[in-house]
């Protein structure tokens, strides 16, 4: 084999070297856990990218669910002192701040440790969830507090990551990290759907059995809190609350007749539909929204 033919292959064995190099997945990048209060996971990456910026409420504009939010408050607080917690499953009526209570309770349990270290909220996205045993073995070792928040959290037929969520909250050898807790909303009781339920019972060779194994999901979680649809009257008073709290200009009555048009149009009452008439009336009003 002469020297040219030589340096021929180098250079080509050089470029296989490089293209196989792209290929590969890049290193995940250190995640900075001092940076902000809130993360969310990257599985891609398999880092925490944080949020400055929060996307949430004061929880004084989160109505008619009352004692859940104070349930959920108390459990957040006693996990951020170090005390015993439950996993939660915030379940129930759509738009009625489920997310939103987590996000508020977070902040406001924050808000009152002044000095103390704050408590991290980390956001996993449902199609991640099975990557939740990584995301647990990097918060097990940081010197923080986590709660694990998964917003509208379900699962369908074929599928089987809530095996992974299952055996991270309580089942594992390992089991959950005690510094990390976690909080998940869902319209569904059970995170699965009826049908996936009755499919499971008309043809397994043990119904019950089966089915146990599929709602036993949900047994993960120590606090079930249940989320319904709101009267006129709690509606009415979301509405208030939000045209207070954004100093808009309107007469009480006109808010209340207006309120009740847009609920109708809308066919539903929620703390969402309430949030939405504010927008539009204060983009009709030509005033901002506060920060």
């Amino acid at each position: 084999m002469t020297d040219k033919t030589l340096e021929t292959l180098a250079e080509k064995l050089d470029r296989l070297i490089e293209v196989i190099g792209r290929l590969a997945p890049a290193a995940p990048v250190a995640s900075d856990l001092a940076a902000a209060d809130c993360f969310v996971w990257s599985a891609e990456q398999g880092n925490l990218e944080p949020v400055i910026r929060v996307n949430r409420v004061d929880i004084g504009l989160i109505r008619g669910v009352d004692r859940v939010r104070d349930i959920l408050i108390d459990n957040t607080e006693r996990f951020a002192a170090g005390l015993p917690a439950n996993n939660v499953l915030l379940w129930g009526a759509r738009g009625m701040g489920k997310s939103s209570l987590v996000k508020a309770a977070h902040a406001a349990v924050n808000a009152a440790r002044k000095g103390a270290e704050p408590l991290k909220l980390v956001e996993i996205h449902r199609e991640d969830i099975d990557t939740l045993p990584r995301l647990m073995g990097q918060l097990k070792a940081a010197p923080y507090r986590f709660i694990l928040f998964c917003d509208d959290l379900s699962f369908d037929h074929g599928d089987t990551s809530y095996k992974s969520l299952k055996a991270a909250l309580e089942g594992g050898v390992e089991g959950r990290p005690a510094n990390v807790i976690f909080y998940a909303t869902s319209n569904r009781r059970h995170l699965l759907p009826r049908d996936m339920i009755d499919n499971e019972r008309s043809t397994a060779i043990n119904p019950g059995e089966a089915v146990e194994e599929k709602v036993s999901l949900s047994d993960r979680f120590g606090l079930w809190l249940g989320f319904h649809k709101c009267s006129q009257e709690d509606y009415l008073d979301m509405v208030a609350g939000y045209a207070r709290y954004h100093g808009l200009a309107v007469d009480p009555e006109t808010l209340r007749a207006e309120a009740l048009e847009w609920s109708t149009t809308r066919g539903s009452r929620s703390g969402r539909v309430a949030w939405q008439f504010t927008q539009d009336l204060a983009g009709r009003l030509g005033q901002p929204l506060r920060d």
